[in-house]
């Protein structure tokens, strides 16, 4: 590792942009403007009259406020405050007083690329020209009939280096108790490179879901029996992955909002690919079956989600303090997770 990454402060990174990032599910953006924010960068979300999602700087050049409190004509943008219209590509296109013999103002507001795939709307906040060399990570189990998803949203006060850090440390399933999914995991292996950590663990897993009766484990804790099962986390610049045995797949899709502020989604899918009876059934009420059981495991997830922001604002606050105060770290993985966090910073820098 060079001095100059070895000098950063990892809790005052900043990101590196020629990522895609996850700044909305599709859900979230319907009929009106949604604004966001992506690393201090305010932009508003919008779908033109065919449902064709669009971003842009969440500001109209007339005023400087803000696109979002607006609404959508057609296919542009309309601001709230004097009706001024912007295209998806963040040209001025009206003025509703224009006079006559007066020209269209010729300000410019900036375009991002952005696309919607896997029910979430992916933005790249970087170079437009890296955006069509890159793909999204993308969540292919989403459509995937054979998996049930449950999606919680992390709302943290607190550098986006706590999150990624807890999230690929197995070592503190000891906080969550009852929502505990895994308990006693090892670290057995670490692989990484310019841009991913791949840490791999034996666990023991809380849920077995070999039987149709399975799934009740989710709601019924006295149902379920501890069994070793591989416990694999990958931090996927920007974003996390996970598999736990056969059964559950984990993506932490992340939007740093600020220095001290994350959002992420965080999507937990249990498997039906034991189920082999039901993969030989109609695709019409396997889709049933697969939409009814949308957000079967929300009490489990949600209460995770509690626990750890809490736990990381706290780290946070600690930072604020004493940010010159350093604390033990025993688990390896995470020595390579905070260098591939500086690596991607230093990208930009230089």
């Amino acid at each position: 590792m060079s001095t100059l990454t070895q000098q950063l402060d990892i809790r005052q990174l900043g990101i590196n942009p020629n990522h895609w990032y996850v700044v909305a599910r599709s859900s979230e953006v319907q009929s009106s403007p949604l604004g966001v924010t992506l690393w201090n960068h305010p932009i508003v979300l919008y779908r033109d009259n065919s449902g064709v999602v669009h971003a842009l700087e969440d500001r109209c050049p007339h005023r400087q406020v803000k696109l979002s409190h607006g609404r959508i004509n057609v296919d542009y943008v309309e601001c709230a405050y004097h009706g001024w219209q912007f295209a998806p590509t963040g040209e001025c296109v009206g003025v509703p007083y224009l006079a006559d013999n007066q020209k269209l103002p010729t300000c410019q507001i900036r375009q991002y690329a952005v696309k919607e795939k896997d029910g979430f709307i992916w933005l790249f906040p970087g170079d437009t020209a890296q955006a069509e060399l890159l793909s999204p990570l993308g969540v292919p189990e989403w459509e995937h009939l054979n998996y049930i998803a449950t999606v919680s949203t992390i709302e943290c006060q607190a550098h986006y280096s706590f999150l990624i850090e807890n999230l690929m440390d197995m070592h503190h399933g000891h906080l969550h108790e009852k929502y505990q999914a895994w308990a006693s995991a090892e670290l057995k292996d670490l692989q990484e490179n310019a841009n991913q950590v791949d840490a791999h663990y034996q666990a023991q897993s809380y849920y077995k879901i070999d039987k149709i009766w399975s799934i009740s484990q989710l709601f019924f804790p006295g149902l379920r029996r501890l069994h070793p099962e591989p416990l694999d986390v990958s931090y996927i610049y920007p974003h996390w992955v996970s598999t736990l045995g056969e059964d559950f797949k984990i993506y932490c899709l992340l939007c740093p909002v600020s220095e001290t502020v994350t959002r992420a989604y965080l999507i937990h899918f249990t498997s039906l690919n034991a189920f082999w009876r039901l993969h030989k059934l109609p695709l019409w009420f396997r889709r049933f079956v697969k939409n009814s059981l949308f957000g079967s495991a929300q009490k489990l997830l949600d209460g995770l989600v509690r626990q750890d922001v809490k736990m990381m604002e706290e780290e946070q606050q600690a930072y604020f303090h004493t940010p010159q105060q350093r604390g033990y770290e025993l688990n390896r993985a995470l020595v390579s997770v905070q260098r591939l966090m500086k690596s991607q910073a230093l990208i930009i820098k230089n």
